[in-house]
């Protein structure tokens, strides 16, 4: 029995079925994302989605849709389904009767006495989908129609009728190819079966509407190209595989090929093998190099940031591969110069390296090794922080950071309305100066055992990092509030209750004392922690939003004033595991179960970028999002380790 299924009254109400998304991706960057009636409502859903590297890299829809018709006894039924301004056309998901979401996506047809099996699969390897039909039952042998839309654009634009277009095709075996706009790769349109034709009939499709586009304000409308169509017998029993792929596929090998990468699929019968799941496809390794997605679909490949938050959950914890580990850190090392060692708007990510080193270590690497790689890498971050290297972020005599530029959030809580950011948090930012000390006192203390206590680094950073611990609490701890200030700027200390100050206690050296670090944990249990992760603003502030809807200003003041964030929850289990024992696990389980009952919403089957920070915390953001993922793996690990215990 599959792991996510959806009934005929579920799938036949758009109103329902239009906001769950399927998302397939591969270890190549492709990716297929679409609502589980296939009726696209993003402009980032189509049905093969992939990186162009003539054009950098970025990420490019080639096939948007796919439409069938099912042709018998003189009569047509067209499948698809498409959205026209208000109007749904053709309207195809009335003859829905069923969807299941493992191993593959499949959607069933019902049409009088016909039934169809339509199963997408992405290709593990290769920039391909391959979409298998069944014909289940049917009385007699039927004609199936299929009619391509054609996209040709970069994932975050949309497309109009023009003239540049090549419109051309050009015949491969068993199939057709297309080649829109220079610099794009074909696509070939291919079928397993030899008796398909294709009808050359080019027309654009005007108006195509992308639902959730509109319901948020953005451009939502579109030309899409369709070059014709093809047409084929199908009998009942039989299957065909449909292929889209930008290299020449042998149309004999497309059946086996389906069936032997089905067959190879882990089974899906729980929710630590569904995290294990979507862990692998946020894993990208494109011409040898591995990357991490930082989520699905519009998010960035190879983001600092995301990838340090996600690395040790979607390698250690997910798969114990350590090797996998190093390859990515060292990609992300290489690829991000610039903002590990001389500026960035994300200051305090450079600082997180220690922290994932920390994490490696303690999952087993020997730690002599870890620092004869890395140490290198580390006192570099170190002394990119020194007076006068970076203009983002100034070392302050106090031994604290001061982080400031006009206009520009330097944090992870980074949106923007009118060019201004919503939380800019300009000064000493607790985060940012939790990292620093835990990343001092990492780096002296394995120079100290690893290189030599007279190290030059250690006596030119040990008198800075005492600064740091004399001076952190003092800084932030807010006496009368009992937690700590979430940064101080010229006016003194910022009391909204954030969740930034759990850095403070959760990291391995800890600027504060034990009684602070208890007060802080307190203030997060009664004021930010729900059960889909920790909260950006306690409910008691009047900026609090707790709905994550409306217009983008709305969404954009929601963002990091209320909604919650997934990936905060590792830090906290794991401070409360230290503090409480094993006596906390009922407690972990009971935080992480919802994530799990909300498989089925938003995008089927994965761990979401944020939630409402009211009840029912509905899902939001990236479908798929990496440091969620990573997370749920984490605390996994976590509560696996204490059982042991």
């Amino acid at each position: 029995m599959a792991f996510l299924k959806f009934n005929k009254q579920e799938l036949v109400n758009l109103s329902y079925s239009l906001k769950r998304e399927i998302i397939l991706a591969n270890r190549t960057g492709a990716c297929c994302n679409t609502s589980i009636v296939t009726c696209n409502t993003r402009r980032y859903h189509g049905l093969l989605s992939v990186p162009v590297d003539n054009f950098g890299g970025g990420k490019y829809l080639l096939l948007s849709s796919l439409d069938e018709s099912l042709l018998a006894n003189g009569k047509q039924f067209n499948l698809g389904i498409h959205c026209y301004g208000d109007i749904y056309e053709p309207r195809g998901h009335k003859y829905i009767v069923d969807f299941s979401a493992d191993p593959v996506p499949e959607i069933v047809y019902k049409v009088g006495e016909i039934v169809l099996a339509k199963s997408i699969l992405l290709a593990p390897d290769k920039d391909q989908v391959m979409i298998r039909y069944e014909l289940r039952q049917a009385p007699s042998k039927l004609q199936l129609q299929l009619k391509p839309f054609l996209g040709f654009r970069n994932l975050h634009d949309l497309t109009h009728k023009n003239d540049q277009a090549h419109t051309d095709c050009k015949e491969v075996r068993q199939g057709v190819a297309f080649c829109l706009y220079p610099g794009f790769p074909d696509l070939n349109l291919q079928l397993s079966t030899s008796k398909a034709e294709f009808k050359y009939a080019p027309y654009w499709y005007d108006g195509i509407t992308y639902s959730d586009e509109m319901r948020r304000g953005f451009d939502c409308r579109e030309d899409l190209f369709v070059p014709g169509f093809f047409t084929m017998p199908l009998a009942p029993g039989e299957s065909i595989v449909f292929s889209a792929s930008v290299e020449e596929i042998a149309p004999r090998t497309l059946k086996s090929r389906f069936e032997k990468i089905v067959d190879a699929l882990p089974p899906i019968r729980s929710n630590h093998e569904q995290l294990l799941h979507r862990a692998e496809v946020l894993k990208r390794d494109r011409g040898g190099h591995k990357q991490i997605t930082a989520g699905f679909s519009w998010l960035g490949t190879g983001l600092l940031r995301e990838s340090l938050l996600a690395l040790p959950g979607l390698t250690l914890y997910a798969t114990g591969d350590k090797a996998e580990f190093e390859e990515i850190l060292d990609n992300l090392i290489a690829d991000n110069q610039e903002r590990l060692f001389r500026r960035t708007t994300q200051v305090e990510a450079p600082l997180m390296v220690a922290h994932v080193l920390q994490e490696y270590i303690d999952f087993g690497a020997d730690a002599r090794k870890v620092w004869k790689k890395y140490g290198e890498t580390v006192r570099g971050i170190v002394e990119s922080y020194a007076p006068g290297c970076r203009q983002e972020i100034a070392l302050q005599p106090n031994g604290l950071l001061w982080a400031q530029k006009e206009r520009t959030a330097l944090t992870w809580m980074n949106a923007y309305i009118g060019g201004w950011p919503v939380t800019e948090r300009a000064g000493y930012q607790v985060e940012t100066n939790a990292f620093w000390y835990n990343m001092l006192c990492f780096a002296i203390d394995m120079e100290r055992k690893y290189v030599s206590p007279r190290s030059p680094f250690i006596a030119k950073w040990s008198p800075v990092c005492d600064l740091v611990g004399q001076n952190f609490q003092p800084m932030f701890w807010n006496e009368r509030g009992r937690y700590l200030a979430d940064y101080v700027d010229n006016g003194g200390q910022n009391l909204d209750v954030r969740p930034n100050q759990l850095y403070a206690v959760s990291l391995p050296y800890s600027p504060v004392d034990d009684e602070v670090a208890s007060c802080v944990m307190n203030v997060i249990n009664k004021e930010l922690e729900t059960r889909r992760g920790i909260r950006t603003l306690s409910p008691r502030d009047v900026r609090y939003k707790g709905v994550y809807e409306g217009s983008q200003t709305d969404r954009d003041l929601a963002y990091h004033q209320g909604c919650t964030r997934t990936f905060l929850l590792k830090p906290y289990i794991e401070t409360a595991f230290k503090m409480f024992g094993p006596s906390f696990a009922k407690k972990a389980q009971w935080l992480c179960e919802g994530f799990f009952e909300d498989l089925g919403d938003h995008g089927v089957g994965a761990f979401s970028e944020l939630y409402d920070g009211d009840p029912p915390h509905q899902a939001h953001g990236a479908i798929s999002y990496a440091p969620s993922t990573a997370a749920l793996l984490g605390i996994d690990y976590i509560m696996e380790k204490y059982k042991e215990d």
